[in-house]
């Protein structure tokens, strides 16, 4: 067979180095090994689906079906993709460039089809031929499953970071584990959240390319062994144990018109040895495969419910899997090109996204120090330079800890480096502050209190040279409070970067309506630099501007009623207000305090069924973690009170509550072109930043929310009388903790909220169990930790306040564009400017 050929091909840079490659490439003839380019007008395309239906599929237009032709569709546009992502990776060897590694447990990509043809500019071209074949690309594209690799904003900001790594020539590659399963589906059963299996390769996946030559072996559990050399050096070396394969799995990431496309890289769990055919003739068929489904339980469900010891190890082993393989990957893409580790830093820069992947850093001490023969003191001063470590969160409970015994169990290696770091961190510490054993024990990494525990913060922070916040408040809470005596040990260590969202996601592709209205008048600059949205400002006083900008909000609250209609059989009416909070399920988040000014607004309609008021309906979506019993008692509420209210002919025209269920990205970019209030309304000091917030007000919803998280700065960016601010601050919560807070002063003092948490109390929203939900107002009544009802009543004023605008069109859309054009600052695109400035010291690599 010929190849007909137009284009260079070196296959090195997509088959790295190590499994006796290069002596296959000295075989190749680089003249004459070529290929065709492929063609992005509509005749080329079309004719590529076919070949590809045909060559590919095994199928022909008599007997393919629309999953076929979405498969076929996918390979074509990843044909294109391919041919600049290998362009892309020699340019990063041609430069010798820095790369970037962004190391997150979570990457909540979504589908890639539609914005692949965006980022490609071959979306109507694409359409166009699918036309001529009869296809239409709105129903491909409803066909592709989400990428199931996260949970929430965690694993939504690795995926908008990707996007503007590539958009702006960054080189940068992700590292994560490619869950066949993700964390569940979620179904709504009798109001309560049931979780089924997110098998989301069912159908397999055609952006991912199996690496089986990137394999690494990854050790579980064994011993250490210790030894002298001939100069009376101590080494170490840990042997024996468990050994699972980690095998790569390859996804690229394009940029917005640039050609420029980066990799993602997952890793799946392989069993080391596959088969035990002895047992299997025994007879022993399910003893024969053991071995290999524990191994494979590691890449198998994202977040397992960690109620469980055996989770537990489970989770850990999935965090050290994935560092470990990419680690090694790191390294060995370094040594392609580089023989001098202490090179290391002027080409390698890693990011933990938040603690789980901070065992890396003891693991590179491993590799260096036991595999590469550093002295310590080398070995820390690479290991701190390369990585930086971003803080998610301010929850103490959240700031993720592992038991001592259970690190000696699996991995004992690493146990032994951490407590040598401590101990040297704690040499060091004591020099400062002589005698003063109480900052030892707060900044040991070794919490000693109710049994020995290893801080993972505490790591990430001491092995880092870098440690940010993602808000200007966060940041702050993090220096002057959660780490205040880590922040005076390393003076100018802890730094502020403020998340964002890649615009070309979240309204380009997600508001197709909206982002053409803004084109047609200021451009389409702005897609790739969102500060350029600013121009919108003039046009928020334009009648003209307004109507387009009503009917574009319309357009979405309408197609976000028929889907509502389609999948749960619910009637909405597209002309109330849509009034939205879509998040993980959380106490911090508050969707009890929402859920209480429904009731408030319920009770208002039933005693004076007459009263003006503003239509509305109330959407919330999110998932709560498996094991934690009182969100997901949270979703039952709501669900029971949403029952109630539409079964009552006498208020449910003008209030309607909808849980949606399952909220992951496409539902999100259903839902947020057509919010029009946007409820950010967790307890000051709790949210770290937040991105849904960002998400909501670019597309034109209004904010009404706590002084908390990124809140704090788009008040600032948007204007005071943009923004519908409620609550307490952190000084003020301070102030009240220290007081004493007396939750039942304020359901005593006020009669709204003493009628709403007695309704629940006793059984109006559960009549056939009255008791169900006294865990709530139980917990309410006696804690409240995170002050519901000391927000309660200022949170009905200013919901008020945005009724009484919302009944002036013309003023509410006023301020709804002047959201959209003031969020120039939260793209994520600034963001990894600033990554890139602050912190990793990279540049963008020429195309």
């Amino acid at each position: 067979m010929t190849l007909h050929c137009s284009a260079q091909f070196a296959l090195y840079f997509i088959y790295p180095a190590p499994y006796n490659l290069t002596r296959i490439m000295s075989k190749v003839k680089h003249s004459a090994f070529k290929y065709d380019y492929l063609g992005s007008d509509p005749k080329a395309i079309q004719r590529s689906v076919s070949n590809h239906l045909v060559y590919t599929i095994g199928k022909d237009p008599y007997t393919a079906t629309e999953h076929d032709w979405m498969m076929a569709f996918s390979h074509v546009v990843r044909d294109r993709l391919i041919e600049r992502w290998m362009e892309t990776q020699r340019s990063y060897y041609k430069h010798d460039a820095k790369r970037v590694y962004y190391l997150s447990m979570e990457f909540l990509i979504g589908r890639s089809l539609v914005n692949s043809l965006l980022n490609m500019d071959i979306h109507d071209a694409c359409t166009e031929a699918l036309h001529k074949l009869g296809i239409e690309l709105e129903r491909l594209r409803n066909l592709e499953h989400d990428a199931a690799l996260g949970n929430g904003g965690l694993g939504r900001l690795a995926a908008c970071f990707l996007d503007s790594m590539a958009s702006l020539n960054i080189p940068g590659y992700g590292y994560g584990i490619r869950f066949e399963y993700g964390m569940f589906r979620q179904k709504i059963e009798d109001g309560n959240q049931v979780e089924l299996p997110e098998n989301w390769l069912i159908h397999d996946n055609p952006w991912e390319f199996p690496r089986p030559e990137v394999s690494y072996r990854i050790r579980f559990g064994g011993r250490v062994m210790e030894y002298q050399d001939s100069t009376g050096r101590r080494h170490f070396d840990w042997i024996e144990g468990d050994v699972v394969i980690a095998q790569a799995y390859d996804t690229p990431v394009p940029g917005f018109h640039n050609d420029t496309v980066n990799n993602l890289r997952l890793w799946s769990a392989k069993a080391y040895e596959d088969f035990d055919l002895n047992r299997f003739n025994q007879g022993e068929y399910t003893e024969a495969v053991v071995g290999k489904t524990l191994s494979e339980n590691i890449s198998k469900v994202l977040y397992p419910n960690d109620s469980s010891t055996m989770n537990k190890l489970l989770r850990l082993k999935q965090q050290y899997f994935f560092v470990c393989a990419s680690l090694k990957d790191i390294l060995r893409r370094f040594f392609t090109d580089h023989d001098e580790l202490h090179e290391l830093p002027e080409k390698v820069a890693i990011q933990l996204n938040d603690t789980h992947p901070a065992i890396a850093i003891p693991e590179m001490m491993r590799l260096l120090m036991d595999k590469h023969h550093l002295e310590w003191q080398p070995a820390w001063e690479i290991t701190t330079r390369i990585f930086s470590y971003t803080n998610h969160t301010l929850l103490p409970e959240a700031l993720e800890t592992w038991p001592l015994n259970i690190f000696e169990q699996m991995l004992p290696r690493h146990l032994q480096l951490i407590l040598e770091i401590n101990r040297r961190f704690l040499l060091m510490l004591g020099h400062l502050y002589p005698g003063d054993m109480d900052i030892l024990r707060r900044l040991s990494i070794i919490d000693e209190n109710g049994g020995r525990r290893i801080r993972m913060a505490h790591l990430a922070i001491i092995g880092s040279h870098k440690v940010n916040g993602v808000s200007a408040l966060h940041s702050e809470l993090l220096r002057h409070s959660t780490f205040k005596d880590f922040n005076s040990f390393y003076p100018g260590k802890i730094i502020n970067i403020t998340n964002g969202v890649t615009p070309r996601r979240w309204l380009y592709q997600s508001n197709r309506g909206l982002s053409k209205l803004i084109c047609s008048a200021i451009g389409s600059d702005w897609i790739n630099d969102l500060s350029m949205i600013k121009q919108l400002e003039p046009l928020a006083e334009d009648s003209a501007f307004q109507d387009k900008f009503i009917a574009t909000k319309l357009a979405s609250k309408t197609r976000m009623a028929n889907l509502i209609s389609y999948f749960m059989g619910e009637q909405i009416d597209p002309h109330t207000l849509f009034d939205v909070q879509v998040k993980r399920i959380h106490e911090y988040k508050r969707q009890l305090l929402n859920l209480f000014r429904a009731i408030a607004l319920y009770n208002r309609l039933l005693d004076n069924p007459h009263a003006p008021c503003v239509p509305r309906t109330i959407l919330f979506g999110g998932k709560a973690a498996p094991g934690y019993a009182m969100a997901k008692l949270i979703i039952r509420l709501i669900n029971n009170v949403a029952d109630v209210i539409d079964n009552d002919p006498a208020v449910s025209d003008r209030l309607k509550i909808i849980f949606i269920p399952n909220y992951d990205v496409t539902t999100a970019s259903d839902i947020i072109p057509a919010a029009e209030l946007s409820q950010q309304i967790s307890t000051a000091g709790m949210e770290a930043s937040g991105t849904g917030n960002m998400k909501l007000a670019l597309n034109g919803a209004l904010t009404m929310g706590t002084m908390d998280g990124a809140n704090v700065e788009m008040l600032e960016n948007i204007g005071e009388d943009n923004i519908f601010i409620f609550g307490m601050t952190t000084g003020d919560i301070d102030r009240l903790n220290r007081q004493g807070y007396q939750p039942r002063h304020y359901y005593e003092s006020d009669p709204s909220l003493k009628r709403i948490i007695d309704m629940i109390a006793n059984g109006f929203f559960s009549p056939e169990e009255p008791t169900r939900y006294r865990m709530i107002t139980d917990n309410l009544l006696n804690c409240d930790h995170f002050k519901v009802l000391a927000d309660f009543k200022d949170y009905m004023g200013v919901s008020d306040r945005a009724d009484t605008i919302y009944n002036n069109p013309t003023e509410w859309n006023r301020m709804a564009i002047l959201n959209t054009a003031r969020m120039g600052y939260f793209s994520s695109d600034r963001t990894i400017s600033e990554y890139a400035e602050k912190v990793w010291h990279v540049k963008p690599v020429p195309r």
